[in-house]
């Protein structure tokens, strides 16, 4: 539980900031204050002599009370530069399943791309499509987003609303939450409606990857998640297929930052955009540097792949962190992953393993990344992969 201080009992003898482990409390104006760093040890509370130190009840947010109001499932529709992110598509799919179990409708909201693109998301499963092709939505910042998506949630009342587990869905539907005074689950895996209640249950990791959590929000609505790129499959592609499209304005909205330039990362010739590839080669720590990526990189070039890592060859400044696929990085769904000198830790089997094809090559017959490839090769990858380069270049050469 939270821990506080009672300002008008401390005194400022600084004995809470002698046992804290974590450097957590600190000084102001002669009386403690406890920061962002503690951990609820608790070791404090009992180190106080005038007791000013004490749990803080949780405040207990009200219940919805027209709970039967909220119905639907919506997907905030991502876009970059115009075009829907693959991730909306996903959403799409998993929203389906949702919906019908709730017996209810599908809707999209997209800000900012062309209206073109709202009918694209009635082709893959959306029911009613909220459409604001206004300017101030073609460079993302979270204040229009925010305050836009929270207007029409509170007028429609959705049920659930998904959103995608990137950098744009990170940044700013949290803020739509918090406006909302409702929960959020982050990065989830998993979705599902508790048949008793009705309820959403959102899996997500927990603890490194080491347990998955199931989490609910039974007491408020909507019930909000954003959830990893490629961990959902797509909905169906139906060319025919019709739906409402709804124009909405943003009068009123303004936006006290602005996107002055977008520059796109460069890795010498090779794509990072490791979510959209099909093709992934990965590195771990039985690369062993830098010079163990640039073969790699010559195979994943010849395979028309990009480069991935595990965050251990991160860590050791082999390669930069837009690289790294797992728990703490991204997660992937390619045709071909080939796992190169990667031992399999559960962090980065999280991030990998719902890929359609995965080769392991590894010095260890015992190692983990074994259980959740379809092939395995036990040996020397400076070996294996140098063979693997000369046959692709022969066969590309029509030797």
């Amino acid at each position: 539980m939270p821990l506080k201080i009672d300002k008008t009992k401390c005194m400022g003898c600084g004995a809470c900031i002698t046992v804290c482990p974590y450097d957590a409390i600190v000084m102001e104006d002669g009386v403690a204050r406890i920061g962002e760093y503690c951990q609820l040890c608790q070791a404090c509370l009992s180190s106080c002599p005038e007791g000013a130190i004490m749990e803080k009840k949780d405040e207990q947010v009200a219940p919805v009370e027209d709970m039967a109001d909220w119905k639907g499932v919506w997907v905030f529709a991502e876009q970059r530069d115009g075009r829907i992110a693959p991730v909306a598509f996903e959403l799409l799919g998993e929203g389906r399943k949702l919906a019908a179990a709730r017996g209810a409708e599908l809707c999209a909201v997209l800000f900012g791309a062309a209206k073109s693109e709202a009918q694209e998301l009635v082709k893959w499963g959306a029911d009613r499509v909220y459409y604001c092709g206004d300017p101030i939505f073609q460079g993302f910042t979270d204040e229009p987003n925010a305050e836009l998506l929270s207007r029409l949630i509170s007028k429609y009342r959705p049920e659930v609303v998904l959103a995608g587990a990137t950098a744009i869905g990170r940044s700013f539907l949290p803020r739509v939450a918090a406006r909302l005074k409702t929960g959020l689950t982050a990065d989830c895996t998993s979705l599902e409606i508790e048949a008793e209640t009705g309820n959403l249950i959102q899996t997500r990791p927990a603890y490194g990857g080491n347990i998955m959590a199931s989490i609910l929000s039974p007491r408020t609505r909507p019930q909000m998640a954003t959830v990893r790129p490629k961990v959902m499959k797509a909905g169906r592609y139906e060319p025919d297929r019709q739906g409402e499209i709804i124009e909405v304005d943003a009068e009123g909205i303004r936006a006290r930052t602005k996107v002055l330039e977008t520059m796109k990362a460069q890795d010498d010739g090779v794509n990072v955009n490791l979510q959209e590839a099909d093709v992934i080669i990965s590195g771990g720590r039985g690369v062993k540097g830098k010079e163990g990526f640039e073969m790699l990189k010559e195979l994943a070039q010849l395979l028309n792949g990009t480069i991935g890592a595990s965050r251990a060859a991160v860590d050791e400044g082999w390669i930069p962190y837009c690289h790294q696929v797992g728990q703490t990085g991204k997660t992937v769904c390619p045709k071909l992953y080939i796992a190169c000198g990667i031992s399999g830790a559960v962090q980065h089997l999280v991030g990998m393993q719902s890929s359609d094809v995965i080769i392991a090559i590894n010095k260890n017959p015992e190692a983990p990344i074994f259980s959740a490839a379809t092939y395995g090769l036990v040996g020397d990858l400076n070996e294996i992969i140098p063979l693997l380069v000369k046959k692709l270049r022969e066969r590309k050469d029509g030797k």
